[in-house]
Parts: C-alpha cells; structure tokens; sequence
C-alpha cells in the first residue's frame, strides 16, 4: 500500500472517530402555550340585559381565573347572579406567562377583559345583600349598637378569644376604652360598584372610593381600599377580611379571630 493511500485512510478514520464524538441532539424548542390575541371570552346572559351571567374563556390551553368585581374564581367559567345594574366589566387573568420575545427572559402575564351592560337587576340576589344595602337596594347606612360613651356599657366592640367569639375577655368600649370613631358611620351601596364609604364622626368628611365584597357563601366580608371599618383601629389591627357571626336587616355582627396579640375581636352595627 503506498504512501498516498495510508494517508487517506488515516483522514478517514479520524473523521469517524470525531462524527462519533459529536451526537445528534433533538432539542425541544422553548415556546408559548397560547396567542394572547386568540383568546375568547363570553359573556352570556338568560335574559337581555339580566343580572344571572355565565361568564366563559373558550380558548383551550389557557389556564387563569375570573375576577367579576364582586369575587374571584380560578375557573374558565363563572355562573353568578350579579348585584350591580349598568355597565360592568370582567377580567380574565392568565396565570401561564406569556414570552413576549420568545424567550423565558422576557414575559409578561396576560390579562383580557370583557363589558358586560346589565339593565335590569331580574333574578333576585343572595339574601345578604338586602341585608347589608337595604331591601330596595339603595343603600344603608350602619353605625355601632353602643356608645359612643363607655359609660352607655354594652357590649358592641370587644376583645374574644380567637377560637370562641363568645368568650368575653375584654368589653373595651363598654367600660373603658371605645375607638376613636366610636360615633362614625358606614354606607354600603349598590350605585355603579360595591360601594363603601366611612365617616369617622358625625361631621367628619368621608373616606371613598373603597368597595365591599362577600365570599361565595357569604360567611365573610371583605374592604377593599383606604377606608376600614369603623373600630378597626389599635388592638383589633387593620384586618379587613372579617367573619359574618350574624347579618340580619337590623343587625351585623363581624369577628376576627387574628387581631393584635393573640387576640380575637367582635364588632356589633345597626342601621342608622
């Protein structure tokens, strides 16, 4: 064998022992789950311009939840009879992030929303929304059972224990320490949103634009915004999730179990 043909040979089997070395790869290409533009929702309504609603995100692959204002639901659809008349709007939230360029470097979390006109209010609401705007629905306006003098005794605004709100440890505003806007108010309405505004006396400019929602079984109830409720201030803490102990058209009882200092406490209103 000469010389030329030995050299070949040796460039060829190099060749084989480098093709060797260096694998097929079957990469997966990293890549979005959805188009944030094909997304479709819907809105059906039994009756034109109804409050009973079922609100659906028809795009397969998308996974989020519904806020409808009033409540969220991690759902692709939501069957509610809704309690504000006008023109409302409901957003779905995609909890999958969207690459806007492609890559994991860059993402962003979808939102898309939908309006939804309702002009009629035909299927009648849960019985704790009477209870708490009013049976026409115009609104209420609450104030504490007591005071606003401790000497008035009472017991409308006092310290529990967190696992038995009726254990009494403490009656603060019927002997001795009422909050400071033991003589305020509170209106829930209905007007446009689930409205709620506070009065931390009788001649004191309102706190607005914060808002009011029950949970889906209307066991608690829930402020949303700068305002609280009234006696929210010291020993029970800025808490505003609150369990619903009674909610009748002449009285609400609200406790928490986790205010200040291992405590628990227990607001008592009545309408104005």
């Amino acid at each position: 064998m000469n010389r030329k043909n030995i050299y070949w040979l040796f460039i060829g089997a190099l060749m084989l022992v480098f093709s060797a070395c260096d694998p097929i790869e079957d990469r997966d290409v990293l890549k979005n789950s959805f188009n944030p533009d094909a997304i479709e929702l819907e809105a059906i309504q039994s009756t034109p311009g109804g409050n009973k609603l079922t609100l659906k995100m028809n795009t397969p692959g998308v996974t989020g939840y519904w806020d409808y204002v009033i409540d969220k639901k991690f759902s692709d659809r939501v069957e509610v009879i809704y309690p504000i008349p006008g023109l409302n709007t409901f957003t779905f939230h995609v909890t999958t992030a969207y690459m806007t360029d492609g890559t994991p470097m860059n993402v962003e979390y979808v939102s898309k929303s939908i309006d939804v006109q309702i002009d009629v209010l035909d299927n009648p609401l849960p019985a704790a929304y009477y209870a708490l705007v009013g049976d026409d629905l115009e609104g209420k306006t609450w104030v504490f059972d007591g005071g606003p003098e401790p000497e008035q005794g009472g017991l409308w605004w006092y310290m529990v224990s967190p696992t038995n709100h009726e254990e009494v440890w403490w009656n603060a505003g019927g002997e001795c320490c009422p909050p400071s806007d033991a003589a305020g108010r509170m209106i829930f309405d209905l007007d446009g949103g689930a409205n709620y505004t506070y009065y931390s006396g009788p001649d004191a400019d309102p706190i607005t634009g914060s808002t009011f929602a029950f949970n889906s079984d209307f066991t608690t109830l829930r402020i949303v915004g700068d305002a609280n409720i009234l006696g929210s201030e010291g020993n029970p803490g800025n808490n505003p999730v609150f369990n619903i102990i009674e909610l009748s058209s002449d009285r609400m009882v609200l406790f928490v179990p986790n205010a200040a200092g291992g405590t628990g406490w227990i607001w008592v209103f009545r309408p104005e």
